[in-house]
């Protein structure tokens, strides 16, 4: 059965309402191509009315600005304790509109309160520092909330990066404009109903469904936006770097993606680190930014290797994300389905092998087979984009040295794994590898506590961790004459 949809309008000072222009658009069920709901669109008319409404909440007197540090995350702790008694509710409506598997939304979502009420005990935690100067002067440094922010989400995981970036936002003291992804705007407009309920001051939180080349432009060139929270393609980083510097040289955070290699040394035990890897990049579909989607398999394991990932890659079951027995749902939307596949078809025509998979499934629901190709090389497409989808690109390394030097190979430094028993492997690895996020005999393993962001054109600044509040903060220091 399909979940309520209770909320379609744009969200702005706590009050639901109509596209400025009176456009809606439809909004999909990836799993059979019918339309959810019709959502309203807004363009640049609707973040101008959601930025104002923004900017009033942030000026000096009003009420969330003269809220103690600790009010703020006594309502975030309220918002985190109306997550959980929506639990259901929200993890069949991520499902419904994204094509996560419901097993996968159920356990993404029981995190979510904890990760709601980690960074909320960060409010009141915001501290600066005293600077003895000597003779006659004292300073000291005070950290301030950069003020209106937008943040802007993807489609893949859109619930818990609302989440993410809305209560790191709040918890520093700032208001926001929020600009879900076109295709999965529904569990954002849930979340904003939570916030008031909550006890959310208007104007603290808005929500502006619409698309990235409309709604999405004109938040990241608005005057009065501080601060750009973006996380989805390099592509589309690129320019909202360019836009942050063409107006008010707004502070960004980025969360570009990845091409994330994960490493499988010969002395790793084999059934253990076929189903890591399988983990790695067939989770959600493939669509996570730090897809184990390089997968370095050392040469004395790689034949057995190749042969027990194929088995796994047949073995998930593929249907309907509503099913808790789903392992493997379908894509978001015809464009990445086709995008994937000709990946795929890339992949074959460059000389890769493909072992299994590699095919739509059905004609309807955008369903693509795990897939798994062997005899890669790291001048492939396929070893060198990120695909975004179910494709395990399975590449032969000799040396720990020679895989290293291969894995840093790219523009990209997100996520990296590696699978061995040897402690001095797993240490040389970790420490000379590039990448924000390395996980050893381990994958796919955060929490709140651990900061998450990339090296080189993955991205700028880091999310979670103790220091995820100063992505939104300025320092300011005062020096006074103590004569």
């Amino acid at each position: 059965m399909a979940p309520q949809i209770k909320y379609t309008k744009i969200f702005i000072d706590n009050q639901w309402v109509d596209a400025k222009s009176g456009k809606t658009f439809d909004t999909y069920n990836p799993h059979d191509e019918s339309v959810i709901a019709k959502v309203a669109e807004g363009d640049k008319a609707d973040i101008d009315l959601a930025v104002a409404a923004a900017k009033r909440a942030f000026k000096r007197n009003s009420e969330w600005r003269r809220l103690e540090a600790s009010q703020r995350g006594k309502l975030l702790f309220k918002f985190a304790d109306l997550i959980e008694r929506d639990f259901e509710y929200l993890a069949e409506l991520e499902s419904y509109n994204n094509g996560m598997v419901r097993s996968m939304a159920t356990r993404f979502i029981s995190l979510a309160a904890d990760q709601v009420r980690y960074i909320a005990s960060l409010a009141d935690k915001i501290e600066g520092s005293t600077m003895p100067l000597g003779g006659q002067n004292f300073s000291y440094t005070l950290k301030q909330p950069v003020g209106v922010c937008g943040l802007i989400l993807p489609w893949n995981v859109p619930l818990l990066m609302f989440l993410s970036k809305v209560t790191t936002a709040l918890a520093a003291g700032c208001t926001a404009v929020v600009k879900p992804a076109e295709q999965t705007p529904l569990t954002a407009l849930a979340l904003a109903a939570l916030l008031v309920e909550a006890g959310i001051p208007a104007g603290v939180v808005n929500v502006v469904p619409g698309f990235g080349e409309t709604a999405g432009v004109a938040l990241t060139h608005h005057k009065d936006v501080a601060k750009i929270s973006f996380t989805g393609s390099l592509e589309v980083g690129k320019l909202i770097q360019q836009a942050a510097g063409a107006n008010n040289l707004k502070r960004v955070t980025l969360e570009l993606g990845g091409k994330s290699p994960l490493v499988i040394m010969d002395d790793a035990d084999l059934a253990v680190a076929v189903q890591y890897a399988a983990f790695g990049v067939f989770t959600h579909q493939g669509q996570i930014c730090i897809a184990a989607s390089r997968l370095y398999v050392q040469s004395g394991i790689y034949d057995a290797f190749v042969q027990a990932a194929a088995q796994v890659a047949k073995s998930l079951k593929i249907g309907n994300p509503a099913d808790e027995t789903t392992q493997h749902g379908p894509q978001v939307d015809k464009i990445m389905l086709e995008k994937i596949l000709g990946y795929i078809e890339k992949g074959k025509q460059e000389g890769a092998r493909l072992v299994t998979g590699g095919k739509r499934v059905g004609n309807k629901g955008y369903y693509i087979e795990p897939t798994v190709f062997a005899d890669v090389k790291d001048d492939m497409t396929i070893a060198k984009e990120e695909i975004f989808g179910p494709v395990q690109s399975i590449l032969k390394f000799e040396t720990l040295d020679e895989v290293i030097e291969r894995a840093n190979e790219t523009n990209y430094g997100l996520a990296a794994g590696i699978i061995t028993t040897n402690l001095n492997n797993a240490m040389k690895f970790s420490e000379q590898v590039e990448a924000g996020t390395v996980w050893v005999n381990t994958y796919l393993t955060m929490r709140p506590q651990t900061p998450f962001g990339g090296f080189k054109e993955s991205g700028i600044g880091r999310e979670y961790g103790p220091q995820c509040v100063d992505q939104y903060l300025e320092v300011k220091t005062v020096t006074m004459a103590l004569s």
